[in-house]
């Protein structure tokens, strides 16, 4: 089965093109094609390796990461985490956690700025994970660990100073009303908790539904179409 799209088939016309598409993708849906069953949110990506090293100037420090295919942002640290990375106030020693971390370039600009701490970097997407893993080594990041699982079993009992979430918004809005829920019982208090989104994919909601848990929420930057929401536990 060829995954490739054939919408533009020269033999198909009109509502049977449209029919013939539909058929198609239906098709390599069953056979489980990488294009429609991978996500960056799948736990175990059975799509073909395709690295990349991208590189990355993020709060004053020059940063090398290894990507590949079926995790987000494959090809650039996107813009959602480095507007989040440049206003996200870490100190020394807060221990942060990163939830949701893909290759680990949020995580990793935390731990930098947590010299003193420690940054836990979480992902239910194992090759997403093994790269976070990676690029913990290649940046020479001493105090960043990388560990598999959902939300915040990996790290059961913790509490955090900071955490930090580019949620995946495609996975749906109850998996990211669960980010939030889920980050204040893992939170310190005085802790802050830090979201980003695309104003055009709920982060007005997501502001709201975030200030209903945590009693509190502001945005901290608007803009480039994203909006950074940031909450304390008081």
């Amino acid at each position: 089965m060829d995954c490739r799209s054939d919408q533009h088939s020269p033999n198909l016309q009109g509502s049977s093109n449209k029919l013939q598409s539909v058929r198609s993708r239906d098709v390599r849906i069953r056979m489980g094609c990488a294009k429609y069953s991978d996500h960056y949110f799948s736990r175990e990506p059975k799509s073909k390796h395709e690295e990349f090293k991208i590189q990355a100037f993020l709060r004053g420090k020059q940063y090398t990461f290894i990507t590949d295919s079926s995790v987000f942002s494959k090809r650039r640290v996107d813009t959602g985490t480095r507007i989040l990375i440049e206003n996200m106030e870490i100190k020394s020693g807060d221990v942060v956690c990163d939830l949701g971390c893909g290759y680990g370039a949020l995580g990793i600009v935390a731990a930098d700025l947590a010299s003193n701490g420690a940054a836990f970097l979480i992902d239910s997407n194992k090759r997403a994970i093994s790269l976070a893993a990676r690029n913990i080594r290649l940046n020479r990041v001493s105090n960043g660990i990388a560990q598999a699982g959902s939300m915040f079993n990996p790290v059961e009992g913790r509490v955090f100073n900071v955490i930090l979430t580019n949620p995946p918004i495609r996975a749906g809005k109850t998996l990211v009303n669960k980010f939030i829920e889920e980050s204040f019982h893992h939170m310190a208090k005085g802790g802050v908790f830090y979201l980003v989104a695309r104003t055009r994919q709920g982060a007005k909601t997501f502001k709201n539904e975030t200030e209903r848990v945590f009693s509190n929420a502001n945005y901290v930057a608007i803009e480039s179409g994203y909006r950074v929401v940031a909450s304390t536990l008081a």
